[in-house]
């Protein structure tokens, strides 16, 4: 299992000890407002989700990391590469606790994870589904080069399909200073 760094973060696997601060974001109604049904998780559905993550890595070979502030070892949030079974594709995905939004770490993590997608893994075509009322998600979709390319429906409710193919992405980070 991979470990990625940036400049501020360290993405790595999730530890048991990582369930305090897991749990307390999952449990923060406003971090979880735009994600699965829109609900808060339990300590236990966030413990069982971070099991499911890594069982992801297992299964699949790619999978989400803990973000880790290099600085101060506090976890920030989770992103990475999300692909279960019925996926409507190899989906880029993050998540910050509410005292690191507008830090730029959703942006720099999932910039290390696209060209880490693109380049490692080989894949032709990224996508990220977003709520339509999460503004700050989907600044961070454009970001990233990604574009809106369609509609879906997740977890009973409307997604937007954010998507970049391998090669806009490649040309994009060339003219990129």
């Amino acid at each position: 299992m991979t470990t990625l760094d940036t400049e501020r973060l360290t993405l790595r696997m999730f530890r048991q000890d990582d369930l305090d601060a897991y749990a307390a974001m999952c449990a923060d109604a406003d971090v979880m407002r735009h994600l699965g049904d829109g609900k808060p998780l339990s300590r236990a559905d966030a413990w069982r989700q971070m099991a499911m993550i890594l069982g992801h890595w297992q299964l699949k070979g790619h999978g989400v990391w803990a973000l880790e502030e290099r600085t101060t070892g506090a976890l920030v949030g989770r992103a990475g590469l999300f692909e279960p079974e019925g996926w409507p594709g190899f989906e880029l995905i993050w998540m910050l606790r509410r005292e690191s939004w507008g830090r730029g770490y959703a942006t720099e993590a999932a910039r290390r994870i696209l060209r880490h997608a693109f380049t490692d893994l080989g894949r032709q075509r990224v996508i990220s589904l977003i709520r339509p009322a999460n503004a700050a998600s989907i600044r961070v979709a454009e970001r990233l080069g990604e574009r809106l390319e369609g509609r879906t429906e997740l977890f009973g409710a409307e997604a937007l399909v954010y998507a970049v193919e391998r090669a806009v992405w490649r040309l994009a980070s060339r003219a990129s200073p």
